[in-house]
């Protein structure tokens, strides 16, 4: 597994010269979520689709 400084690199190199820093930050961000999701799934901390309905529904 490449490093998170290897990945922001390697996703900022292969995005066009035109990109605006607001794209790059987004882009980062939505990497550093999904990261986060799958280490959060390795280690259990998974909601139903069931209990995600309920917990909409409560708001």
């Amino acid at each position: 597994m490449e490093s998170l400084k290897q990945e922001a690199i390697n996703v900022i190199s292969k995005m066009p010269d035109t990109a605006e820093i607001d794209d790059i930050m987004h882009r980062l961000y939505v990497i550093d979520k999904v990261r986060k999701g799958r280490e959060a799934v390795k280690r259990g901390e998974v909601v139903s689709i069931e209990e995600l309905k309920k917990e909409i529904e409560s708001w």
